[in-house]
């Protein structure tokens, strides 16, 4: 049987995408993860925003961010943020005391029923609801 989809948090672009990148190990991992999940990933419009914002912060052109984003575009699924995903981030932040931006995060995830959420922003292993399984690609790194 095959997986549902993963959700990719923001940090793992940046680290792909963003040249300026010091830390090359997990540039390194964080490509060969979108590699190897090429077709399968979904983003939301807040993963998408983040992203320019950082890039946006490292005085990244504005044209090449444009393209960044739109590979990215290219590369997933993307589910926008809407009032249902709002309410059930409120839901979860209270419930597992995340910061409201992971929570907005973490309710995508589950809107897009998806079975992994990558990101290094929570907790490794940690399951979620028991449908969403937290996974820090750069643990141990």
């Amino acid at each position: 049987m095959k997986d549902r989809p993963f959700f990719t948090d923001t940090n793992i672009f940046v680290y792909a995408k963003l040249e300026h990148e010091q830390n090359r190990i997990k540039k390194r991992y964080a490509r060969k993860l979108l590699e190897s999940l090429k077709g399968q990933i979904i983003v939301s419009t807040q993963v998408l925003n983040e992203f320019s914002n950082v890039l946006i912060r490292h005085k990244i052109d504005d044209e090449k961010i444009q393209d960044l984003v739109g590979a990215i575009a290219e590369e997933c699924d993307i589910c926008p943020v809407d009032l249902k995903t709002v309410e059930k981030a409120w839901h979860i932040r209270i419930k597992c005391q995340f910061s409201y931006w992971d929570s907005l995060i973490v309710a995508s995830a589950l809107g897009m029923n998806c079975s992994v959420l990558y990101t290094e922003d929570l907790q490794h292993n940690q399951i979620i609801e028991e449908k969403l399984k937290i996974i820090n690609p750069f643990e141990g790194v």
